[in-house]
């Protein structure tokens, strides 16, 4: 069941204590692909995950704003810092679960996002007060075992516009794509004895680009929303059969 969709008489009558959170960031991914790109595909992977979950849950609305300072320097990228973002992530969870929806999987778009979401999913587990767990959607797919070559997540690169143009062509604008390869970086940050050198992404790529886009495609997108969403209905069912220690 869709929260933003139903009424409280509907919420009222879903016998479920699960809950799916999506959660992506409105940040720059090139001048090729949507600001909207880590809520919408997060949104995309939450919704097929709710549909083919075995089990009734209760969809929740993606929240927009992440951790994403380090994408500042790109027109239209917005941000919160990790302690107002995991503040704003935990109240919403701490909503869901006032209602009885106490077991949550946080559906996560954004990688700026990630550590954030652990340490806050935890401390909800610790709390006695819910069992909250993060899925990052691009952590739980294999892009090289559909493809049948090394594709990289990347950033704005193939992984993420193929999805975007599995979605909507309205999210991509294939005459960008050149200009975005150009100014592409072939890794994430600038390394050195194993240690990431550069905080913000202009540092180490000109278009806000890692990888690719013009090796993505429509039928990849297709093929990693399903196996995201694959993955995301499994780990519904694993949490809702999970025996919970008592932390009260």
């Amino acid at each position: 069941m869709d929260l933003t969709e139903s009424t409280w008489a509907e919420a009222s009558a879903v016998e479920t204590s699960l809950a799916v959170l999506p959660v992506g960031s409105t940040e720059q991914h090139g001048p090729h692909a949507v600001l909207g790109t880590d809520l919408f595909t997060a949104g995309a992977v939450a919704d097929l995950g709710v549909e083919r979950a075995p089990v009734e849950c209760v969809l929740g609305p993606t929240i927009p704003v992440g951790v994403a300072a380090e994408h500042r320097q790109f027109p239209g990228t917005l941000w919160v810092n990790e302690d107002t973002f995991r503040a704003y992530v935990r109240e919403t969870c701490e909503s869901l679960a006032a209602h009885g929806w106490d077991r949550i999987v946080v559906v996560n778009g954004h990688g700026g996002n990630v550590s954030a979401l652990r340490e806050l999913c935890g401390t909800i587990s610790r709390s006695g007060e819910g069992y909250a767990v993060p899925f990052t959607w691009f952590d739980a797919v294999d892009p090289a075992d559909i493809a049948g070559r090394d594709l990289g997540m990347g950033h704005g690169g193939p992984v993420e516009t193929s999805v975007l143009e599995h979605l909507s062509d309205e999210y991509v604008r294939p005459a960008e794509y050149d200009r975005a390869a150009a100014g592409a970086a072939e890794q994430w940050g600038e390394w050195h004895s194993g240690v990431n050198l550069a905080y913000d992404s202009d540092e180490f790529t000109d278009s806000g680009v890692v990888g690719d886009p013009r090796e993505g495609t429509a039928e990849l997108g297709e093929a990693l929303l399903d196996q995201a969403g694959d993955a995301l209905a499994d780990l519904v069912a694993t949490v809702a059969e999970r025996e919970l220690p008592d932390r009260r």
